[in-house]
């Protein structure tokens, strides 16, 4: 993802120094008072701000969710996520990040006579949209469309992800292998990671994906990759995550909610489409594999009618 701002602060401690310039008058940019506040309010409850929703958060400090998207962008980020990811940064080493997601969903419940365990799911399934929502926003038509052709044309993908979102990387590896030969999960057959690493060239392509706490083996994975010459493609909640530092194409995707871990529903939809692209560029060689593909489960008599 590209954007032509950039942000005027790194990190925590670098917005509260924006602040104190600010009230000087000696800040590159200048806030009204009202904003000012709403903003040093943010700062002073930096675990709300980066474990709840912008609506929960908004609500916090007295103002509608959309002011917090301008703030952000006042402030030269490309978005509210990635001006909240300076606050998840803030407090990744030190917050039990599960337990905090659990103490808000447990804080969340309503405890009328007239609770029904639909609520839970709409609530869950509203949070979803609004995700998918962001990240088609946030998308980039152009990266988009290199990142599917890069993966129709290399010679291997391999992907990488870690405890929650091994799943997503195990949901991609399924989609993309139903389209080309050669996709396969880093260390599948749990034989090393470097020598999976090992074994890739710059003709190869890897996909990351992690989120706020961010697991270090995958950024270390992409790391080396990028070091070696083989290109990264990352999906991640941020383009302040560290995983963007080591990719060629970066995607911004959403996981907000009130899961009691990271919501992946975008993620979901990502990847589906993702694969879509890939199909649309490989034409009738992906349908070529699809068809052996079905060709082999009706061999094996793996389904049933």
């Amino acid at each position: 993802m590209q954007h032509g701002n950039q942000p005027v602060a790194r990190n925590l401690d670098e917005l509260k120094s924006l602040i104190v310039a600010i009230n000087r008058g000696q800040a590159s940019i200048t806030l009204g008072s009202k904003t000012l506040q709403v903003l040093g309010a943010l700062v002073q409850k930096p675990h709300d701000v980066a474990l709840h929703s912008i609506s929960e958060v908004a609500r916090g400090v007295g103002v509608n969710a959309s002011t917090l998207t301008r703030l952000a962008a006042r402030l030269g980020f490309s978005g509210y996520s990635e001006f909240q990811a300076i606050f998840k940064q803030s407090i990744t080493a030190s917050t039990p990040f599960y337990s905090e997601q659990g103490k808000r969903l447990l804080g969340n419940q309503s405890r009328g006579p007239t609770d029904k365990a639909s609520q839970t799911l709409e609530t869950v399934a509203q949070d979803s949209v609004r995700n998918i929502q962001t990240m088609l926003a946030a998308l980039d038509s152009p990266t988009l469309i290199k990142t599917a052709r890069r993966l129709a044309r290399a010679r291997r993908v391999t992907l990488y992800g870690l405890r929650q979102f091994h799943g997503i990387a195990s949901y991609l590896t399924y989609g993309l292998s139903l389209v080309r030969p050669d996709v396969s999960l880093l260390d599948a057959s749990a034989l090393g990671v470097a020598e999976g690493l090992s074994s890739m060239t710059p003709q190869d392509v890897l996909v990351v994906t992690s989120v706020a706490p961010y697991t270090r083996a995958v950024v270390d994975v992409a790391k080396a990759a990028h070091d070696t010459g083989i290109d990264v493609i990352a999906l991640t909640d941020s383009l302040t995550s560290p995983l963007v530092a080591h990719a060629a194409y970066a995607f911004e995707i959403s996981h907000e909610g009130s899961y009691i871990s990271n919501s992946l529903g975008a993620y979901l939809v990502f990847c589906e489409g993702l694969v879509n692209l890939v199909a649309k560029e490989l034409g009738t060689k992906g349908l070529a594999c699809l068809e052996q593909r079905e060709a082999m489960i009706e061999r094996l008599k793996i389904e049933t009618p």
